[in-house]
């Protein structure tokens, strides 16, 4: 399908409160509010209106902005307030006539964000305890239910017109591919035979009944409904374990240069090779006297390496899943001082009962889930110079594949560090070092017990590299493993590594980015979906049925 010419522009991903088209955000002593008012002209394209609160990528961009504002600039807050300024529509999901006019590339990205953003509401209430609300006070159909699941608590008006709705599956053709169906049966736990029932009727479930199935958690009368939910929220804020009295920080903006050229942030930098459809990403380590202390760290706000470089990583990989499809390899390296990343280590995890502190571990632990989910190759480089430490290290388990320099005249070394033995889970509840070693358990203790830097051969014995080449071969071997990799099909390497990179244990994070992801990839390239007469096609034209191909595949 092709693509508009509006869908060939930037993308961007920074943004703020002052600039918001869709969402309004206030705060109300420990207690926020984010109020869904989606203005219709304010699309990422032309040739579609978000009716409705329907939504495209924009107003998802704001709300992962406001999820992150809250977390970091306003650390008071311990309950937030999802709900619609609209009357009688929350949220009637995604644009239809978006995702019509989208290529599959976008679709796809489309998607893994949105999913993205509704883990980052759970890993808020999870880690940070601020807990969500979301208030149903009109129709909530696909995404906007979506949205819903994601919340602590849907509290649902019976007015008899509002219901919550997975329609995707009788009107488009599609999945409800935001984590819709998991969630229903992972999160909610509701009936299997019932959530069959709900996920193909399109009007929904309305009142007592979404209540009796744990569609909802309670359903208020219009008069009681606004008091209802205001003193739900406040009883959410305070059964919070967040602290009172604290003061938030600054998140600055990190602007990517729309040019096409070279990234170069003050962290992190990403070189393009156009001509092989390859990209090299490089993170410096921390540089001059860095925080010892919660204050000194709070004094550095949004300027303290490990948040400054996870913010400048997590903005590269949403560039290139969104504008630049067309790089498929990234080579993964890093330049600095490995003891100044495991000096910085060792301080997260002194403070790590600190609120900030925690908030900058958790940030790198989802910037790193992006890596797990973004389609593209990693292959990681350690060479002379490297600083792939702690933390730093985490990208090199991330990487599909990596290659470690053997030269005695240029030494090379890697480290572990405690902040590799759990602060950054993969979606699999595992760390990366357990999910390497499935077949032998006791291996990430004994490696985090080592004590000291591995060098080459040692890295490549224990597991923790791919290869070791020694100097004569090593440009040889980088450079056929890149020829290689960039010859190989995108479509066959994506399935490929989506599969690997999620072994271990299923959770409810890995069906959404591996089950239901998958499907619904596959599901929007099909025919019965996007050919002319295809369901998601043709929603919307009056007095035209979609026509199928009825063989079960």
């Amino acid at each position: 399908m092709e693509a508009t010419q509006k869908d060939k522009q930037m993308v961007r991903f920074d943004t703020h409160p002052d600039r918001y088209k869709h969402w309004k955000l206030s705060f109300d002593g420990n207690t926020a509010k984010l109020g869904m008012d989606v203005a219709e002209d304010g699309g990422l394209r032309d040739g579609y209106a978000l009716k409705m609160n329907s939504y495209d990528l924009s107003v998802d961009i704001e709300l992962a902005d406001a999820l992150e504002r809250i977390r970091f600039e306003h650390p008071e807050v311990k309950a937030v307030l999802v709900t619609s300024m609209l009357d009688r529509a929350f949220c009637a999901g995604a644009n239809i006539f978006m995702l019509g006019k989208s290529d599959h590339g976008f679709k796809v990205n489309f998607c893994k964000f949105t999913n993205e953003t509704r883990c980052g509401i759970e890993d808020a209430s999870e880690t940070s305890d601020i807990k969500f609300l979301c208030a149903v006070n009109g129709i909530c159909a696909g995404g906007g239910y979506e949205l819903a699941l994601a919340c602590d608590e849907i509290h649902l008006i019976d007015d008899g017109n509002s219901a919550v709705s997975l329609p995707e599956v009788p009107l488009l053709g599609v999945l409800p591919g935001t984590g819709g169906l998991t969630r229903v049966i992972d999160k909610r736990k509701v009936r299997r035979d019932r959530a069959d029932f709900f996920s193909t009727v399109a009007d929904g479930v309305k009142g007592k009944r979404a209540k009796e199935w744990g569609l909802v958690d309670d359903v208020y009368m219009g008069s009681r409904y606004e008091e209802q939910i205001v003193g739900r929220v406040k009883e959410l804020a305070a059964q919070s374990s967040r602290p009172d009295g604290l003061t938030g920080i600054t998140l600055d903006p990190i602007e990517i240069p729309s040019d096409g050229n070279d990234i170069e942030l003050e962290s992190v930098s990403f070189r393009f090779d156009r001509a092989q459809r390859l990209g090299t990403l490089t993170v410096r380590g921390p540089s001059g006297a860095q925080p010892t202390d919660p204050e000194a760290i709070h004094a550095a706000g949004s300027d303290y390496w490990p948040l400054r470089a996870f913010r400048e990583l997590d903005r590269i990989l949403l560039h290139l899943r969104l504008n630049e499809p067309e790089i498929g390899t990234v080579l993964v390296k890093s330049e600095g001082d490995a003891a100044a990343v495991l000096a910085a280590d060792a301080v997260l995890d002194k403070h790590r009962d600190h609120w900030l502190v925690n908030e900058i571990i958790q940030y790198i632990k989802r910037t790193l889930k992006r890596v797990d989910y973004t389609a593209k190759s990693f292959l990681g480089v350690i060479e002379p110079g490297s600083c792939f430490a702690g933390t730093l290290l985490e990208l090199i388990l991330c990487s599909d594949r990596s290659y470690m320099l053997d030269d005695p005249d240029r030494p090379v070394a890697i480290d572990l560090s405690v902040m590799n033995g759990g602060s950054y889970p993969m979606g699999n509840g595992l760390t990366r070092l357990a999910t390497r070693f499935l077949n032998d358990p006791d291996k990430p203790a004994e490696l985090l017990a080592h004590g000291e830097a591995f060098d080459a051969l040692e890295a490549e014995e224990s597991g923790l590299v791919t290869f070791a080449p020694d100097d004569i071969d090593w440009d040889d071997d980088v450079r056929f493993a890149i020829e290689e990799r960039t010859s190989l099909s995108p479509d066959a390497l994506t399935g490929m590594e989506a599969n690997l990179r999620f072994g271990g244990p299923e959770t409810m994070e890995t069906k959404i980015f591996g089950r239901l992801t998958a499907w619904q990839n596959w599901i929007f390239q099909r025919p019965n979906a996007v050919g002319e007469r295809g369901a998601l096609k043709i929603y919307g034209q009056a007095g035209i049925r979609p026509e199928f191909d009825w063989r079960r595949t």
